[in-house]
């Protein structure tokens, strides 16, 4: 069984496309989307496309909507993907969960191209940071998700990657995301990417 888990916070106008994409491809038996206490309507938005929501009381982070993801999830091969994803086509999913599924790897991570210089090149420097992953349970048994915030990437690479995964980086063309000074305004998005980049430093710090 195949599952996705989406964590989202405040994604009302961009999750759609990403689910109609995801659908579409038709390779995940379950998708559930992990509403991190949004105050907008990502819930309604989710559950009108036909999927799994799991609506968290209040924003606590990607890591905590991770791992509450992964306490509903029932597949043995789990797939995360953005919620706020321009550019994703059903070709994406299916190039990210078909390596691990036919034993090709143990994890995929899905890279940027052509979508935007700005997050081509983000990801071209600091790969591990992708939040596009496939890859099987058993490499996902990590303590405490929930504290490591945004520096949850970096935490699950790491992971996987000590413990001798097969990794395959599959590239993702066309596909960028809404950086978050587009989402929350200039100065409301600086200091929420300084402090994505704190969550990320105290996790590579450990």
């Amino acid at each position: 069984m195949l599952s996705l888990i989406i964590p989202a916070y405040n994604e009302e106008d961009r999750i759609g496309p990403v689910l109609d994409a995801v659908l579409a491809a038709g390779v995940f038996h379950e998708v559930i989307v992990v509403d991190d206490g949004s105050s907008d309507r990502t819930a309604e938005v989710a559950r009108r496309k036909g999927v799994e929501v799991l609506q968290l009381p209040e924003n606590r982070g990607k890591g905590a909507a991770v791992e509450a993801g992964l306490s509903v999830a029932r597949g043995e091969i789990i797939g995360f993907l953005d919620a706020d994803l321009v550019g994703l086509r059903p070709e994406h999913v299916r190039a990210l969960v078909e390596p691990v599924v036919n034993g090709e790897a143990d994890m995929t991570m899905g890279l940027f191209g052509g979508g935007r210089l700005s997050t081509d090149l983000a990801q071209r420097l600091a790969p591990v940071l992708t939040g596009q992953r496939v890859l099987r349970r058993e490499f996902l048994a990590i303590p405490d998700l929930a504290g490591a915030r945004y520096g949850i990437e970096v935490m699950l690479h790491k992971h996987v990657k000590e413990r001798g995964a097969r990794i395959l980086e599959v590239p993702l063309d066309d596909v960028t995301h809404h950086i978050k000074e587009e989402k929350l305004g200039w100065r409301k998005g600086v200091a929420a990417r300084l402090r994505m980049y704190w969550d990320i430093l105290k996790v590579m710090a450990k």
